[in-house]
C-alpha cells in the first residue's frame, strides 16, 4: 500500500504522465494501426514505478518534478516496448499482461513487434524534445538510456535470462540477469531525474548505488510474488517462472532466504540514500512500496 504522502505526490504526476503519453502518440504522423497498438500497451496501466522514480528523484533536489515529464514518458515507452516483446510467442509467450490480452493477441505478432520497435525509437526523440535542458544533459540522457536499454543493459539481461532457462544458475548468474534485465532501466529512471536536477558526481554515485539495490529488491519481490502472489492482482498465473524452468531467488535461497535477501537490499538502498543529504522521503516510500507490493 502506498503511504498517504506518496499517494498525494504520485496522483497528479501519474495523471500528467497518462496525458503526456497520449499526447506524444497523437503527435505521430504514422498509420493509425501502429499508433493504436502503441497506445494499447501504454495505457495498460501498472504502477508506473519508473516515472515515479524520476519525479521523486527530481523532487529530492527541491526542483519542480514536472521538468522530468518528457524523460519519464520516454522511460515508460522503453519499459512498455520491452513488455510487448517479452510477451511474444518467441519469448515468454504470454496471453495476459496486467489482466488484459497481450499486444500480439489483439494486433497480431507483426504489429506487436513493430509497436515495440516504434516505442523504443520514439523514446529517444522524446528525450531530444525536452525544452529548457542543455544539449549536454540531453546527450548524457540519451547515452545513459541507450546503455540501460541495449545489449549492456536490458537486452543483455533478457538474453541471459533466455539462455538460463532449464539450467541451475548460480546466485551470481541470477543477479547478473536481474541487474541488467530489470535493474538497469530502474537505475536510469533515478539517474535521469538526477541529471535533470543538476546533481553533482557524488550525488550521482550514491543515487546509482540506491538504484542498484532497489533493482535487486524489485526482482526478489517479483520472484516471491510468482510463488505467493494473488493471480488476480498480478494479472497472470502464479508459478510461471517454475513452469518456464527459470532460476529464482526462492529456488536458490529458499523462500525464507529470499525474504532475508529482500530485507538486506532494502537496508543497503536506504543507507545509500542517507549519504546523499537530499530530501529523499519520497524515494524511501517508493522503496518501501517495492518491498511490500502485492502485484
Amino acid at each position: 500500500m502506498e503511504t498517504k504522502l506518496l499517494e498525494v505526490f504520485s496522483q497528479p504526476y501519474r495523471h500528467l504522465l497518462e496525458l503526456e503519453l497520449q499526447t506524444q502518440i497523437d503527435l505521430l504522423n504514422a498509420p493509425p494501426i501502429i499508433k493504436e497498438a502503441m497506445h494499447y500497451s501504454l495505457k495498460a496501466g501498472g504502477k508506473r514505478i519508473r516515472p515515479l522514480l524520476t519525479f521523486a528523484t527530481i523532487d529530492a533536489f527541491r526542483v519542480n518534478p514536472i521538468t522530468g515529464l518528457l524523460a519519464a514518458s520516454a522511460i515508460e515507452m522503453i519499459h512498455t516496448y520491452s513488455l510487448i516483446h517479452d510477451d511474444l510467442p518467441s519469448m515468454d509467450d504470454d496471453d495476459l499482461r496486467r489482466g488484459k490480452p497481450t499486444n500480439h493477441k489483439i494486433f497480431g505478432e507483426a504489429i506487436a513487434i513493430l509497436a515495440g520497435d516504434a516505442l523504443l525509437t520514439y523514446s529517444f526523440e522524446v528525450i531530444g524534445k525536452i525544452p529548457d535542458l542543455s544539449n549536454d544533459i540531453k546527450l548524457k540522457l540519451i547515452l545513459e538510456m541507450a546503455k540501460a536499454a541495449g545489449a549492456e543493459g536490458m537486452v543483455g539481461g533478457q538474453v541471459a535470462d533466455m539462455e538460463g532457462e532449464g539450467k541451475s544458475l548460480s546466485l551470481k548468474e541470477l543477479e547478473y540477469i536481474h541487474i541488467h534485465k530489470t535493474g538497469k532501466l530502474l537505475k536510469f529512471s533515478v539517474i535521469a531525474g538526477a541529471l535533470i536536477a543538476d546533481a553533482n558526481e557524488t550525488q550521482l554515485d550514491h543515487l546509482a548505488e540506491f538504484a542498484h539495490h532497489l533493482g535487486l529488491a524489485f526482482q526478489i519481490q517479483d520472484d516471491i510474488l510468482d510463488l505467493e502472489g494473488n493471480p488476480e492482482l498480478i494479472g497472470k498465473p502464479v508459478g510461471s517462472d517454475t513452469e518456464n524452468q527459470k532460476s529464482t531467488y526462492p529456488q536458490l535461497l529458499t523462500m525464507k532466504g529470499a525474504k532475508k535477501a529482500l530485507e538486506d537490499e532494502i537496508k543497503l538502498a536506504k543507507e545509500s540514500l542517507f549519504k546523499t543529504d537530499l530530501k529523499t522521503n519520497l524515494l524511501i516510500e517508493i522503496l518501501n512500496l517495492v518491498a511490500s507490493r502485492d502485484h
